[in-house]
């Protein structure tokens, strides 16, 4: 039992995080409005898409990382009582001197803002969960079959965490946000009309 003036924190994963980057309103339906997004087409062969990822980075070697070895575990469930967070990650390599996150994006476009900082999310899962440091991860994009290194600073890993308090202030207060400024997200996302019947 918490104590009348302490509450449990609201337990969110990492893909809220990266909603929220992308367009706040996705987790403000999720969690407010307890919409339950549809799986669509384009769901659908992401998740294979991931899976034929998977398949072929463990036959790779390590080169694309700029490592000669290391251990790969693919699929990790990840949570962080500390954080009241979750997450599910690709893949992580250890190696006697790091661990690693790694996340896979099947996207032709570069790194986004939202990407780097779901990789953060993963970074301060792992962090809790292995108790050792993560200094930097990776976002393996297919298309290109690049890996590109993201450096986990401490001002990403404290952004990350007042994006988690202003994510569960917004819930808490059942405040609708404003929606994404680029309007090439609104084209296929699954709560569209609810924000058709707001605005």
């Amino acid at each position: 039992m918490f104590p009348p003036s302490v509450s449990p924190l609201l337990g969110l994963t990492v893909s809220d995080v990266k909603q929220f980057f992308f367009c706040p309103r996705v987790v403000f339906y999720t969690y407010c409005l307890h919409a339950k997004r549809p799986s669509t087409y384009k769901m659908q062969e992401g998740t294979l898409e991931h899976e034929a990822i998977e398949e072929k980075e463990d036959r790779r070697s390590l080169k694309a990382y700029g490592l000669s070895s290391g251990e790969r575990q693919f699929n990790i469930i990840l949570h962080s009582p500390r954080l009241a967070l979750t997450g599910k990650l690709d893949m992580l390599i250890a190696t006697p001197n790091e661990i690693i996150p790694v996340d896979f994006k099947n996207t032709s476009g570069s790194v986004g803002l939202n990407h780097k900082y779901q990789l953060t999310g993963y970074a301060l899962l792992v962090e809790d969960v292995w108790q050792k440091p993560v200094r930097r991860g990776f976002i393996y994009l297919a298309p290109q079959k690049k890996a590109e290194e993201i450096i986990i600073t401490a001002n990403m890993r404290r952004f990350f965490k007042q994006t988690l308090s202003k994510i569960r202030a917004m819930i808490d207060a059942e405040s609708i946000p404003l929606p994404s400024r680029r309007q090439s997200h609104c084209t296929d996302c699954e709560f569209q009309n609810y924000c058709n019947d707001i605005d």
